[in-house]
């Protein structure tokens, strides 16, 4: 119910934009309306309908003269064509400001932000192994231009997932670290006696990650064994561990890595580095390779200038994001089942509040719902300005050709070129909702 209520509000907001766009320019609106379908209720006020209707999965403004012609001095297609302009790609423009003061109110609580600067690395990872180096700017991952850390989470989730050669210097370095990392974790963590002494902990930490740098640097496995070895038995030493065997190292032919070209500045000079491999980890629960981020980044301190640098920054992120998404769709990078109409959307946002609530309390919740509902209304405003037919940007489309002939497209041609276009958005829809009824069960 939550997310149904948070679509349709995202919803109204767009339309509103239409709305008050055409009241501005004097353009005559005969009805504003919430929802799709029959009216469950409706009402009048000076020339404009308002109405609720049945099934919450849109809306529309319905303003005279916008899909036929019409002799009213304040009908759509009688107004100027820049007042036509601005009222079509308004509902967009209200849908990304809208998205911008979702951005603010998550980016202004938050106590610092993050910087593409690499500062450190954790002791497992596997990006310091094949190239990454502390210092290093990011500029790109894949050829996905990095502006800020929020633009790590698509190229790297989106990664190119292969087999690379298991005898390498680069996988044998990132076992080493992980076979410290592991066996430091279940020393520490040991059912029968764990060990609770934080000075301990604190010295055995000390140890693995000093050699998992000193591993990073290796120029040979002998030199990264020899390390791995050492380290083991210091590990083992701290913990009063005795007679424990060294796990050797296994070679396999290949293993599975999500890898992509690196852009960095090191040292005032750009340097792409090839085939830079990611956290790639399997769980219990889903044995299907998974990627994360292997490495920290310098904090940047927050003050007015930075709040507003990262909400706008930020802002724009998502935008390209999204426009990243639409591309992988239309390339084939991504399927079907990846994607989700109204109904997966609800669902999703009801998920997201439910998680929140149940794991890190109200107000982490609501951050979380924000910005889910910020990604959906600039999906939104992004979406309608695609240049297809029955969408805000198809009929922008349409009154650029107007500007540039001098007159028109015959209103008959564009109707039935926006009724194809619409048969095919109301098809894609039926079709994607069901899709995410399925998903539901």
């Amino acid at each position: 119910m939550i997310g149904v209520l948070l679509f349709e509000l995202i919803i109204f907001l767009h339309e509103l934009g239409h709305f008050i766009a055409a009241k501005k320019s004097g353009v005559k609106v005969n009805e504003f309306a919430l929802g799709m379908g029959p009216k469950i209720f409706s009402f009048g006020k000076g020339e404009t309908k308002y109405s609720l209707r049945a099934f919450p999965i849109g809306g529309f403004c319905a303003m005279e003269g916008e899909d036929e012609e019409s002799p009213e001095p304040r009908a759509f297609n009688n107004a100027k064509i820049w007042k036509r302009m601005i009222i079509v790609i308004a509902g967009a423009a209200m849908n990304i400001i809208l998205g911008f003061v979702m951005m603010f109110v998550v980016v202004v609580q938050q106590d610092s932000y993050s910087s593409t600067t690499i500062s450190d690395f954790p002791a497992s990872s596997f990006s310091a192994n094949s190239g990454l180096q502390k210092g290093d700017v990011i500029k790109e991952i894949g050829g996905y231009g990095v502006t800020n850390s929020m633009d790590f989470s698509f190229p790297i989730a989106t990664a190119d997932l292969k087999e690379v050669d298991g005898s390498t210097l680069t996988v044998y370095k990132e076992d080493c670290c992980n076979y410290l990392f592991r066996h430091c974790l279940a020393i520490v963590n040991d059912e029968k006696a764990p060990i609770t002494d934080d000075k301990i902990i604190n010295k055995v930490d000390k140890v693995m990650n000093s050699a998992s740098a000193k591993i990073n640097l290796c120029e040979s496995k002998k030199d990264a064994e020899s390390i791995y070895n050492d380290a083991y038995k210091k590990v083992d030493e701290i913990c009063g561990v005795k007679n424990s065997k060294i796990e050797k190292i296994v070679e396999k032919e290949t293993r599975k890595r999500y890898t992509a070209d690196v852009l960095v500045e090191r040292d005032g000079k750009e340097i792409e580095l090839k085939d830079v491999e990611f956290y790639t980890y399997t769980t219990a629960d889903n044995p299907d390779p998974q990627v994360g981020i292997d490495f920290y980044v310098e904090p940047i301190e927050k003050n007015v200038g930075t709040v507003i640098s990262q909400t706008f920054k930020q802002t724009v992120s998502a935008c390209k994001m999204i426009y990243a998404s639409l591309g992988g769709l239309l390339s084939g990078k991504f399927g079907f089942k990846e994607m989700s109409g109204p109904v997966g959307i609800a669902s999703a946002v009801t998920q997201v509040a439910s998680d929140g609530l149940q794991t890190a309390g109200f107000l982490e919740a609501v951050n979380r719902i924000l910005y889910v509902m910020m990604l959906i209304t600039i999906n939104l405003g992004l979406f309608n300005m695609l240049p297809f037919p029955a969408l805000d940007g198809g009929r922008f489309v349409f009154l650029v050709i107007e500007a540039i002939r001098g007159k028109s497209v015959p209103r008959k041609a564009e109707a039935i070129v926006n009724g194809v276009g619409m048969a095919l958005l109301l098809t894609f829809m039926a079709v994607v909702t069901v899709s995410d009824i399925i998903k539901l069960f």
